[in-house]
């Protein structure tokens, strides 16, 4: 390389290889119980639904993806594209950003609905 020209920016690092689509992820019980399919796992910040029954110290896939339908509060209004969190002490999707993240409303819920539809994770 002449004196008079500059090395080179260092190259980008490139990813080395797709492992999976991530709409799942496997996840191991530990919970001392069996997770039913369909229950919400809680991750630190993101949720889960389990795909079918994992029994403890087993493993099983968990959606990380794609629009569920999950409980909610009776009273609580939800508009579509809302932020939404999961309250882990009541299992009910709400609005309070001290609780777990879990995705975006994909419809809106009136107050009186029990359950609203969630883009998980988004």
């Amino acid at each position: 390389m002449p004196a008079n020209i500059p090395p080179s920016p260092k190259e980008p690092t490139m990813a080395t290889g797709h492992i999976r689509e991530g709409k799942t992820l496997t996840h191991t019980n530990s919970t001392g119980s069996t997770i039913s399919k369909g229950t919400v796992v809680e991750f630190t910040a993101m949720i889960g639904v389990a795909l079918g029954d994992i029994a403890n110290g087993s493993s099983g896939e968990v959606a990380v993806s794609e629009v569920w339908q999950l409980a909610k509060e009776a009273p609580l209004v939800i508009t579509q594209g809302d932020q939404l969190y999961w309250d882990a002490t009541n299992d009910k999707v709400d609005k309070t950003d001290t609780n777990i993240p879990c995705g975006k409303a994909a419809a809106s819920a009136a107050s009186a609905a029990t359950t609203v539809q969630v883009l998980l994770n988004a």
